[in-house]
């Protein structure tokens, strides 16, 4: 009829290892943030680099026709 066992709750300071935690949060956002920006960079300059080449090309090509 009664229940007689007891839950106890333990509560500890941990103020250490929550900072530790964070820290290593916030090293993994900035790297994973400075990849991002990594891929970026190296598509912009993929993009960058396509377009030179089509352009020049491109410029071949109609040069290609001029009678001089």
């Amino acid at each position: 009829m009664f229940d007689h066992s007891r839950q106890h709750v333990i509560q500890t300071d941990s103020t250490k290892e929550d900072g530790l935690g964070k820290v290593f949060a916030f090293i993994l956002m900035f790297v994973m943030f400075l990849a991002l920006v990594q891929m970026a960079f190296e598509s912009v300059l993929a993009w960058y680099r396509d377009t030179m080449v089509w352009l020049n090309d491109a410029a071949s090509y109609l040069a290609g026709f001029w009678p001089f």
